[in-house]
């Protein structure tokens, strides 16, 4: 079996993979575009779909860590020519984890006031913010469900189905959201930020649809569950523990900056929300190169050809910088319009574009951070993952945003936290891996 990575085959799973990547941001972009723009409350709305944003975030990061771990284990058995010893595994995965989340929304719907309330919402942010979350948190199965699927594909080396399946899901959500928001006259009433909600349920829900139809339709994977468990649902299980951990770490970060930005204010909110979001979307861009990592990665060490992945991390490395300067680029480019697109509250966009040119300049190092995340997502080192999450967030990120908080910074404290956050999280990922696994090509 050729070893040897190319151009040609980074990028056939790369860009389906960015293609698929920023279904998920854009789900949140489209809500926040359309109700930025709504005739009533519109600021209080926005800042409301931020608070959810993030907690929803969290618990789909949490749990939908299955993608990687599914993705680890199904490309490493590949590379060593033995898939069939865990056809059974997504099934089972996936029962385990759409069975936790029934159990998730159980036990914060009736909660939610007293969440929000945990990131400093009050008022009509508040009234908002459980409104928004009592319908979007439906869509919670239906999203894991996808993600473990998903997972199975990459594992498989194949990006294209999940590519079509996000493009489905992001056109169907922005048709449905501005039907559902705005309304259509004598037919449909204008739901608001409640119509937003809906839009993303449904999305979620034809998504899940077309992921069962695709891996029943082009692959040989079942989705009946049947035991005994697979010999690697305990493996399975530690990645996900060590990964629940590490997405713990990450979400303390995304808490401190929502619960930080809510106290000063709503237009801090709602400027926040926007730069978060299109944070989020340069991330998932960045994705399609971190998921060829995490593929590929896996399936080489899964072969054990170490040299191959020496030569894959220097070409993701290049591709992975370049990505991030071009971003920011196009940011710099349309940097007021995109503002523009968010909102139409003067006090909102100042403070927005006040600290925009941030995340831009932060995009090349987000790439290398996000890359070799997906890289040791690939290989299975879920602890040293966790490790590392948990050093950048509680010894650098926390310390910084509470600094920067004392010097009155508000937003610009908020970002400049975000990027050492990013350099603490990225470096110690690139050190170790070519310290491991250039002695290990020299040995081989």
């Amino acid at each position: 079996m050729s070893t040897a990575i190319t151009l040609k085959q980074i990028n056939k799973l790369a860009i389906p993979a960015l293609i698929s990547g920023v279904s998920e941001p854009i789900l949140s972009l489209t809500d926040a575009a359309i109700i930025g723009n709504m005739e009533q409350n519109a600021t209080v709305s926005l800042a409301a779909v931020g608070i959810v944003t993030t907690f929803l975030s969290m618990l789909i990061w949490v749990l939908g860590q299955t993608r990687s771990a599914i993705s680890s284990i199904i490309s490493q058995y590949l590379g060593a020519g033995n898939v069939e010893a865990v056809k059974n595994l997504p099934a089972q995965a996936i029962f385990v984890i759409t069975g936790l989340s029934l159990i998730i929304i159980a036990v914060t719907f009736p909660l939610a006031s007293q969440i929000f309330k945990l990131y400093n919402a009050s008022g009509s942010i508040l009234d908002f913010s459980v409104d928004y979350y009592r319908i979007r948190v439906f869509g919670f199965p239906f999203t894991l469900f996808t993600i473990a699927v998903f997972g199975t594909f990459r594992g498989l080396q194949n990006t294209y189905y999940p590519m079509l399946i996000a493009i489905s899901g992001a056109v169907s959500n922005i048709a449905l959201d501005v039907i559902l928001v705005y309304g259509v006259e004598d037919v449909i009433p204008a739901m608001h930020i409640k119509g937003a909600a809906y839009a993303s349920v449904i999305a979620q829900l034809i998504m899940a649809f077309l992921s069962a139809f695709y891996l029943l339709k082009k692959t040989d994977i079942p989705l009946w569950v049947t035991l005994p468990f697979n010999t690697e649902m305990k493996r399975f299980t530690l990645m996900i523990l060590n990964l629940f951990i590490r997405t713990i770490a990450l979400n303390i970060a995304l808490y401190f900056g929502t619960s930080f930005a809510t106290k000063y204010g709503e237009s801090y909110i709602a400027a926040y929300t926007i730069a978060i979001n299109l944070w989020f979307l340069g991330a998932f861009l960045i994705d399609g190169y971190a998921s060829a990592g995490n593929i590929l990665s896996g399936k080489l060490f899964g072969a054990k050809a170490y040299k191959s992945l020496i030569e894959l991390s220097n070409k993701l490395i290049k591709y992975g910088i370049l990505m991030g300067l071009f971003m920011g680029l196009i940011g710099a480019v349309f940097y007021y319009p995109l503002g523009n697109i968010f909102s139409n509250d003067e006090k909102v966009l100042s403070k927005f574009y006040d600290i925009f040119w941030i995340i831009l300049a932060m995009q090349p190092l987000c790439a290398l951070a996000f890359i070799f995340d997906g890289v040791f997502k690939g290989l299975g080192k879920m602890k040293y993952l966790r490790n590392v999450l948990l050093f950048s967030t509680l010894l650098v990120f926390v310390p910084v945003i509470y600094w920067t908080d004392s010097l009155d910074y508000k937003l610009y404290g908020i970002f400049i936290a975000f990027t050492l956050w990013m350099v603490a999280r990225g470096l110690p990922l690139i050190i170790k891996f070519r310290k491991t696994f250039k002695t290990l090509a020299q040995k081989s």
